[in-house]
């Protein structure tokens, strides 16, 4: 059977018509061209639109249609808007930073896998306009206006990936959680598609819920929401405990010095902290205007409930949301780590990097683990 994957596509500007799969629009072999054309442009049409527009489902929501697995979030203008305002949230608390691995001063190619909106690709290839940024996602949600060292390709980062091996000098992921079955695959890829000197960063939340003080009632609805979600991601494919892994399937592919910092994301306003109080504003607002989008799907794929039910639970939700004598938190789990060579340590730039001063874990509302810039 022919697995050669479709060629990518650059959607910084309009390109007409995008090639799906092959064996999506194929004609059978017993197609007859005089009898059967216009139904099988029909059918390509409509394979092609899916894919540009997604397809209604769980909730009237849009989902993509591109992409071996289904990804368990939507991807219509109300979710692009949530994608946004997470990636505000994220810089926020990373203290005004996009990402933390001390790369090259100069890196030639970047990679963004799973790059939602295109906002954090946009930005970087701003910051770093002598290299080229791609993002890669399953849909193509990302804006036509961008730098013009940015670019987004359509494609399944799950699948084996075109580009040549040893090319990158930074590939980063954030919030793949929902998305990818098999980090272990994904992790040996971007293994063999960076330089040396090289680094590869993930970040992403883990629905684990977490209270510190025991403010959270064991039997609250907001627990037992968490245990739901837990259980419907693990029957969906997409654990989401899988961020704890990061850190051990790095160091198992051969990476070295791998850093795992943690932090902890309020789930409410209720910190003192100005900086953590809005950070909890905007997870309030996360999670009180898209519970629906978060979970109609999940619940209804994995659990087999009914949308009713699911209404039902998030308005209970949205009740205990509102109480800030809760102190609720989600772990925000980033990892990253370079690729070494035996010039790696020469601190000259290019393929040399100078290691962390401290490697190791952490869990703190600050990080407190310096790292060195790239010479």
């Amino acid at each position: 059977m022919d697995d050669r994957r479709p060629s990518l596509v650059v959607m910084t500007e309009p390109s007409g018509m995008i090639p799906p799969d092959e064996s999506a629009v194929s004609p059978p072999d017993d197609f007859d061209e005089g009898n059967d054309i216009g139904s099988f442009q029909s059918s390509l049409t409509s394979v092609t639109s899916s894919i540009l527009h997604g397809v209604v489902g769980e909730g009237q929501r849009i989902y993509a249609a591109y992409g071996k697995e289904e990804y368990g979030l939507p991807m219509d203008d109300q979710e692009l808007d949530r994608m946004d305002l997470c990636h505000q949230k994220y810089f926020s608390l990373l203290k005004q930073r996009r990402f933390l691995s001390p790369i090259n001063e100069n890196p030639q190619r970047i990679l963004d896998l799973g790059c939602g909106t295109g906002i954090w690709c946009v930005e970087v290839a701003d910051e770093y306009p002598g290299a080229q940024v791609v993002g890669v996602d399953i849909a193509p949600t990302q804006p036509q206006w961008v730098p013009p060292n940015c670019q987004f390709e359509l494609d399944d980062i799950e699948q084996t990936w075109t580009w040549k091996a040893d090319s990158a000098d930074f590939i980063f992921s954030r919030d793949l959680i929902l998305s990818v079955r098999n980090f272990p695959k994904l992790i040996d890829q971007a293994y063999r598609h960076l330089k040396p000197g090289g680094w590869i960063e993930f970040q992403c939340y883990t629905g684990l819920l977490q209270c510190d003080d025991g403010t959270l009632p064991e039997d609250s609805t907001f627990r037992s929401w968490a245990n739901l979600i837990k259980t419907a991601c693990e029957r969906f494919g997409t654990p989401v405990d899988d961020p704890t892994r990061f850190k051990q399937w790095f160091e198992e592919r051969g990476f070295e010095l791998v850093t795992e910092e943690v932090y902890k994301m309020p789930c409410t306003p209720w910190a003192k902290d100005k900086r953590l109080k809005l950070i909890g504003a905007w997870e309030q607002h996360n999670l009180m205007n898209h519970l629906e989008g978060l979970t109609m799907r999940l619940f209804q794929k994995s659990l087999g409930w009914s949308e009713e039910e699911i209404l039902v639970i998030s308005a209970m939700l949205r009740k205990e949301l509102r109480d800030l004598g809760v102190h609720a938190y989600w772990p925000y789990y980033v990892v990253y780590a370079p690729v070494f060579t035996d010039d790696s340590f020469d601190g000259h730039g290019g393929k040399g990097v100078d290691a962390p001063e401290c490697i190791g874990q952490s869990v703190s509302w600050i990080c407190p683990i310096r790292r060195k810039k790239a010479e």
